[in-house]
Protein backbone atom coordinates (compact mmCIF):
# COMPACT_ATOMS: atom_id res chain seq x y z
CA UNK A 1 0.00 0.00 0.00
CA UNK A 2 1.07 3.79 -0.53
CA UNK A 3 -1.18 5.23 2.60
CA UNK A 4 -0.92 4.52 5.75
CA UNK A 5 -4.50 4.86 6.55
CA UNK A 6 -7.75 2.49 6.27
CA UNK A 7 -9.85 1.64 2.62
CA UNK A 8 -12.86 1.62 4.39
CA UNK A 9 -13.89 5.14 4.69
CA UNK A 10 -12.68 5.35 1.45
CA UNK A 11 -14.44 2.78 -0.12
CA UNK A 12 -17.69 3.94 1.77
CA UNK A 13 -17.57 7.30 -0.29
CA UNK A 14 -16.92 5.29 -3.22
CA UNK A 15 -20.28 3.53 -2.78
CA UNK A 16 -21.91 6.60 -1.80
CA UNK A 17 -21.09 8.35 -4.88
CA UNK A 18 -21.97 4.94 -6.92
CA UNK A 19 -24.90 4.89 -5.94
CA UNK A 20 -25.83 8.56 -7.10
CA UNK A 21 -24.09 8.02 -9.99
CA UNK A 22 -26.50 5.37 -10.40
CA UNK A 23 -29.44 8.11 -9.63
CA UNK A 24 -28.34 10.70 -11.89
CA UNK A 25 -28.39 8.45 -14.79
CA UNK A 26 -31.40 7.07 -14.17
CA UNK A 27 -32.99 10.99 -14.13
CA UNK A 28 -30.95 11.91 -17.41
CA UNK A 29 -32.33 9.30 -19.04
CA UNK A 30 -35.49 8.70 -18.18
CA UNK A 31 -37.06 12.24 -17.18
CA UNK A 32 -34.93 14.20 -19.75
CA UNK A 33 -34.53 11.61 -22.31
CA UNK A 34 -37.90 10.28 -22.49
CA UNK A 35 -36.88 6.91 -21.51
CA UNK A 36 -35.19 3.65 -22.45
CA UNK A 37 -35.80 1.46 -25.51
CA UNK A 38 -34.02 -1.56 -27.74
CA UNK A 39 -36.51 -0.68 -30.47
CA UNK A 40 -38.29 2.68 -31.31
CA UNK A 41 -39.07 4.72 -33.85
CA UNK A 42 -37.44 7.76 -31.70
CA UNK A 43 -33.64 6.33 -32.08
CA UNK A 44 -32.65 8.62 -29.16
CA UNK A 45 -34.33 6.14 -26.89
CA UNK A 46 -32.03 3.65 -28.03
CA UNK A 47 -29.21 5.51 -27.46
CA UNK A 48 -29.78 6.20 -24.06
CA UNK A 49 -29.00 2.63 -23.09
CA UNK A 50 -25.40 3.67 -23.74
CA UNK A 51 -24.61 6.17 -21.06
CA UNK A 52 -26.84 3.80 -18.68
CA UNK A 53 -24.75 0.61 -19.35
CA UNK A 54 -21.25 2.50 -19.45
CA UNK A 55 -21.76 4.12 -16.65
CA UNK A 56 -23.29 1.70 -14.14
CA UNK A 57 -21.95 -1.03 -16.02
CA UNK A 58 -18.39 -0.52 -17.42
CA UNK A 59 -18.02 2.36 -14.69
CA UNK A 60 -19.62 1.88 -11.36
CA UNK A 61 -19.12 -1.91 -11.35
CA UNK A 62 -15.80 -2.02 -12.60
CA UNK A 63 -14.71 -0.02 -10.19
CA UNK A 64 -16.65 -2.11 -7.31
CA UNK A 65 -14.78 -5.07 -8.50
CA UNK A 66 -11.75 -3.14 -8.15
CA UNK A 67 -12.07 -2.41 -4.69
CA UNK A 68 -13.92 -5.79 -3.64
CA UNK A 69 -10.54 -6.69 -2.13
CA UNK A 70 -10.33 -3.61 0.40
CA UNK A 71 -14.50 -3.03 0.81
CA UNK A 72 -15.48 -7.17 1.39
CA UNK A 73 -14.64 -8.39 5.08
CA UNK A 74 -14.58 -12.15 3.71
CA UNK A 75 -11.87 -14.80 2.75
CA UNK A 76 -9.79 -14.26 -0.04
CA UNK A 77 -10.56 -17.14 -2.19
CA UNK A 78 -13.90 -15.54 -2.00
CA UNK A 79 -13.62 -11.87 -2.68
CA UNK A 80 -11.10 -13.40 -5.47
CA UNK A 81 -14.41 -14.86 -7.23
CA UNK A 82 -16.14 -11.79 -6.85
CA UNK A 83 -13.88 -9.85 -8.38
CA UNK A 84 -13.46 -12.34 -11.12
CA UNK A 85 -17.03 -12.22 -11.81
CA UNK A 86 -17.84 -8.68 -11.06
CA UNK A 87 -15.47 -7.74 -14.14
CA UNK A 88 -16.76 -10.01 -16.40
CA UNK A 89 -20.36 -8.74 -15.67
CA UNK A 90 -18.37 -5.52 -16.30
CA UNK A 91 -16.75 -6.92 -19.66
CA UNK A 92 -20.24 -8.00 -20.94
CA UNK A 93 -21.75 -4.60 -20.17
CA UNK A 94 -19.63 -2.64 -21.64
CA UNK A 95 -19.31 -4.60 -24.65
CA UNK A 96 -23.36 -4.58 -25.09
CA UNK A 97 -23.24 -0.05 -24.34
CA UNK A 98 -20.79 -0.13 -27.21
CA UNK A 99 -23.39 -2.15 -29.24
CA UNK A 100 -26.43 0.07 -28.53
CA UNK A 101 -24.37 2.82 -29.57
CA UNK A 102 -23.16 1.42 -32.92
CA UNK A 103 -27.17 -0.13 -33.27
CA UNK A 104 -28.13 3.71 -32.80
CA UNK A 105 -25.75 5.01 -35.12
CA UNK A 106 -26.43 2.61 -37.71
CA UNK A 107 -30.41 2.57 -37.69
CA UNK A 108 -30.12 7.46 -37.40
CA UNK A 109 -27.93 7.49 -40.14
CA UNK A 110 -24.88 8.48 -38.44
CA UNK A 111 -21.06 7.73 -39.08
CA UNK A 112 -19.43 5.36 -36.58
CA UNK A 113 -16.01 6.44 -35.03
CA UNK A 114 -15.25 9.59 -36.08
CA UNK A 115 -14.91 11.30 -32.43
CA UNK A 116 -12.03 10.76 -29.76
CA UNK A 117 -14.43 9.21 -27.55
CA UNK A 118 -15.66 6.58 -30.07
CA UNK A 119 -11.51 5.59 -30.57
CA UNK A 120 -10.55 5.61 -26.92
CA UNK A 121 -14.06 3.16 -26.41
CA UNK A 122 -13.14 0.67 -28.64
CA UNK A 123 -9.37 0.28 -27.27
CA UNK A 124 -10.77 0.22 -23.72
CA UNK A 125 -13.23 -2.15 -24.14
CA UNK A 126 -10.40 -4.19 -26.22
CA UNK A 127 -7.66 -3.85 -23.15
CA UNK A 128 -10.12 -4.32 -20.72
CA UNK A 129 -10.83 -7.90 -22.25
CA UNK A 130 -7.35 -8.95 -22.82
CA UNK A 131 -6.73 -7.71 -18.70
CA UNK A 132 -9.61 -9.88 -17.85
CA UNK A 133 -8.99 -12.91 -20.24
CA UNK A 134 -4.92 -12.85 -18.59
CA UNK A 135 -6.16 -12.45 -15.45
CA UNK A 136 -8.24 -15.53 -15.45
CA UNK A 137 -6.02 -17.65 -17.12
CA UNK A 138 -2.93 -17.21 -14.95
CA UNK A 139 -4.72 -16.28 -11.40
CA UNK A 140 -7.82 -18.28 -11.95
CA UNK A 141 -7.92 -21.18 -14.53
CA UNK A 142 -5.75 -22.90 -15.33
CA UNK A 143 -3.44 -20.64 -13.68
CA UNK A 144 0.27 -19.87 -14.05
CA UNK A 145 3.25 -21.24 -12.03
CA UNK A 146 3.87 -19.32 -8.56
CA UNK A 147 6.50 -17.60 -10.15
CA UNK A 148 4.61 -16.42 -13.07
CA UNK A 149 1.81 -15.06 -10.88
CA UNK A 150 4.39 -13.35 -8.85
CA UNK A 151 5.90 -11.73 -11.82
CA UNK A 152 2.34 -10.75 -13.11
CA UNK A 153 0.70 -8.98 -10.45
CA UNK A 154 2.33 -5.39 -10.40
CA UNK A 155 1.64 -5.41 -13.99
CA UNK A 156 -1.35 -6.70 -13.81
CA UNK A 157 -2.11 -4.15 -11.02
CA UNK A 158 -0.52 -1.23 -13.21
CA UNK A 159 -2.49 -2.59 -16.54
CA UNK A 160 -5.71 -2.66 -14.65
CA UNK A 161 -5.47 0.83 -13.30
CA UNK A 162 -4.91 2.62 -16.35
CA UNK A 163 -7.65 0.85 -17.61
CA UNK A 164 -10.18 2.23 -15.64
CA UNK A 165 -8.99 5.62 -15.27
CA UNK A 166 -9.05 5.88 -18.76
CA UNK A 167 -12.21 4.43 -18.89
CA UNK A 168 -13.48 7.33 -16.38
CA UNK A 169 -11.58 9.76 -18.44
CA UNK A 170 -13.89 8.82 -21.33
CA UNK A 171 -16.99 8.52 -19.47
CA UNK A 172 -16.48 12.06 -18.79
CA UNK A 173 -15.56 13.24 -22.08
CA UNK A 174 -18.95 10.92 -23.60
CA UNK A 175 -20.86 13.15 -21.36
CA UNK A 176 -19.25 16.42 -22.60
CA UNK A 177 -19.39 15.32 -26.13
CA UNK A 178 -23.35 14.55 -25.73
CA UNK A 179 -24.35 17.56 -24.13
CA UNK A 180 -22.25 19.95 -26.37
CA UNK A 181 -24.58 17.70 -28.98
CA UNK A 182 -27.67 19.06 -26.95
CA UNK A 183 -26.79 22.17 -26.80
CA UNK A 184 -25.99 23.11 -30.54
CA UNK A 185 -29.49 21.78 -30.75
CA UNK A 186 -30.99 24.44 -28.17
CA UNK A 187 -30.90 22.93 -24.55
CA UNK A 188 -30.12 25.76 -22.55
CA UNK A 189 -26.28 25.76 -21.28
CA UNK A 190 -27.68 26.85 -17.47
CA UNK A 191 -30.81 24.31 -17.37
CA UNK A 192 -31.55 22.04 -15.19
CA UNK A 193 -30.53 18.84 -17.76
CA UNK A 194 -27.39 20.35 -18.25
CA UNK A 195 -26.24 21.36 -14.98
CA UNK A 196 -27.43 17.20 -14.50
CA UNK A 197 -25.19 16.26 -16.96
CA UNK A 198 -22.14 18.31 -15.66
CA UNK A 199 -22.82 17.15 -11.96
CA UNK A 200 -22.80 13.17 -13.22
CA UNK A 201 -20.00 13.43 -15.03
CA UNK A 202 -17.99 15.19 -11.42
CA UNK A 203 -19.54 12.36 -10.01
CA UNK A 204 -18.00 9.76 -12.37
CA UNK A 205 -14.25 11.27 -12.03
CA UNK A 206 -14.89 11.70 -8.02
CA UNK A 207 -15.46 8.05 -7.89
CA UNK A 208 -12.68 7.07 -10.10
CA UNK A 209 -10.88 9.05 -7.81
CA UNK A 210 -12.24 7.22 -4.55
CA UNK A 211 -11.71 3.87 -6.46
CA UNK A 212 -7.88 4.52 -7.13
CA UNK A 213 -7.20 6.05 -3.08
CA UNK A 214 -8.98 2.77 -1.93
CA UNK A 215 -6.02 1.28 -3.67
CA UNK A 216 -3.77 2.78 -2.08
CA UNK A 217 -5.09 2.48 1.09
CA UNK A 218 -4.89 -0.26 3.99
CA UNK A 219 -7.22 -3.52 3.48
CA UNK A 220 -8.99 -4.03 6.91
CA UNK A 221 -8.03 -7.32 6.97
CA UNK A 222 -4.78 -8.77 5.61
CA UNK A 223 -4.95 -11.96 4.18
CA UNK A 224 -3.06 -14.92 5.71
CA UNK A 225 0.20 -15.78 3.78
CA UNK A 226 0.42 -12.95 1.48
CA UNK A 227 3.29 -12.43 -0.64
CA UNK A 228 2.24 -9.25 -2.03
CA UNK A 229 1.03 -5.88 -1.15
CA UNK A 230 -2.60 -5.00 -0.06
CA UNK A 231 -2.53 -2.38 -2.90
CA UNK A 232 -1.66 -5.03 -5.60
CA UNK A 233 -4.27 -7.36 -4.27
CA UNK A 234 -6.99 -4.64 -4.37
CA UNK A 235 -7.05 -4.34 -8.56
CA UNK A 236 -6.02 -7.37 -10.07
CA UNK A 237 -7.30 -10.99 -10.24
CA UNK A 238 -4.56 -11.83 -7.08
CA UNK A 239 -3.31 -15.82 -7.17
Amino acid sequence: MVLGVSAIPFTFVAHVLAILGLVFVLVWTLHFRGGLAWEATNKSLIFNLHPLLMLVGFIIIGGEAIISYKSLPLRKDVKKKIHLVLHAITLVLGILGIYTVLKYHNESGIAHLYSLHSWLGIGIIVLYGIQWLYGFLVFFYPGGSIGLRSESVPWHVVFGLIVFTLAVGNAAIGFLQKLTFLEHLGLAKYGSEALLVNFTAVITILFGAFVILSVLSQSPIEDENNNFTSSSKSISLVP
